[in-house]
């Protein structure tokens, strides 16, 4: 067999037809053995190829932005996402070449979603869009097809103290999570009632996608979402607790002196865990980095909120800047209670009928 030459179907028929079978089971083998070669070596032009891009996006300066557009464009596919490249720019480019550069929009481009997602990379990391006219431009002409157009335009309140990977030309680092502050603590005392909640979960299956959005884009080993409707308006005081008797796996076989830990945080405090979770991924993920790390974790602030579905960014956080947040860690089995990696949230909403609870854990 030639490798240069297309496989003849028709030989192959006929020595099937003449009952040469150990041909074919030969043939085939050299079949698998040349496409596990073929593949092992797309899979190294495909390493070489991400430290090209990743040398260009890092090397500061107009030269390498128009040259690494140049090659984005150029090729059908690099097989990196933009999102992944927008974070890298956004990480190690000025912002005035990236608006100079970047944001200079040709129609016949395909762009687009690599400029979406480099316009939120900035917003995070503290820049003022109506400071460069290409960004406020593109709040108008950006394709309304994009979900992250969503998002608002400038850094919100509660968006502060971001946490960022850092990333050199060949390695990286990130955070390791947030751990349960001992300022706000109200873990209930011990022993606790070991009597079980009558109350229901009622999230809808709408509601329960939006909650665990962050630790579903993150990739985080397992996760879990419950609404309960209370019979009657609760204190703060009351919710740590309600929490270890609800009907809820996180907490199954939670015994009334094992460790219940929970403390009151700020909203501010409560998006910047459900960003890391989403933008940065567990321990096997990437994340899915700035742009739609702050999409999911908005996502997930909507639904622990009780957001109406479809509401817009404004809503999401009337709606959260008026909910009462709790952060909570437990030694039942579902948790792993390894450093940093698991962790619990619970929202009670502002007429303190309504809880809503994330749990997630990411270990190996």
């Amino acid at each position: 067999m030639d490798d240069r030459l297309p496989l003849d179907w028709d030989q192959v028929e006929a020595r099937a037809a003449r009952g040469d079978t150990s041909y074919l089971r030969e043939l085939g083998a050299r079949l698998a053995d040349r496409r596990e070669a073929a593949a092992e070596q797309a899979r190294e032009y495909g390493r070489h190829l991400t430290h090209v891009v990743r040398v260009l996006a890092l090397t500061r300066g107009r030269d390498s932005l128009t040259q690494l557009l140049r090659l984005l464009d150029e090729q059908a596919s690099t097989g990196l996402h933009p999102r992944f490249v927008a974070s890298l720019l956004a990480e190690h480019q000025e912002p005035a070449d990236l608006a100079a550069t970047v944001f200079d929009r040709p129609h016949t481009d395909r762009l687009d979603e690599l400029r979406g997602c480099l316009f939120h990379e900035l917003i995070l990391r503290g820049v003022d869009v109506d400071d460069f006219r290409p960004l406020r431009t593109w709040t108008i002409v950006r394709p309304g097809w994009s979900a992250l157009a969503w998002l608002p335009n400038q850094l919100r309140d509660m968006e502060t103290a971001v946490d960022f990977p850092s990333r050199s030309l060949r390695g990286s680092a990130r955070g390791g999570g947030s751990s349960l502050p001992t300022e706000g603590r109200m873990d209930p005392p011990t022993p606790r009632s070991s009597r079980r909640s009558t109350l229901q979960d009622v999230a809808t299956t709408a509601v329960h996608t939006s909650i665990v959005a962050a630790p579903e884009a993150g990739d985080w080993g397992d996760h879990g979402a419950w609404v309960f409707r209370l019979d009657e308006a609760i204190s703060p005081e009351q919710v740590p607790a309600l929490l270890p008797t609800l009907p809820m796996p996180c907490v199954d076989g939670l015994g009334p002196t094992a460790r219940f830990e929970i403390a009151a945080r700020p909203v501010d405090e409560i998006w910047r865990l459900l960003f890391a979770t989403a933008s940065m991924g567990g321990m096997y993920s990437e994340g899915v980095h700035g742009a739609y790390g702050r999409l999911w974790a908005w996502r997930s602030l909507a639904g622990l909120s009780g957001t109406a579905e479809g509401a817009s960014a404004e809503d999401v956080e009337r709606h959260a800047s008026q909910s009462t947040w709790f952060h909570f860690e437990a030694d039942a089995e579902w948790f792993h209670n390894d450093a940093c990696t698991d962790y619990g949230i619970a929202a009670l909403s502002p007429d303190r009928r309504r809880l809503a609870v994330l749990a997630a854990t990411d270990t190996d």
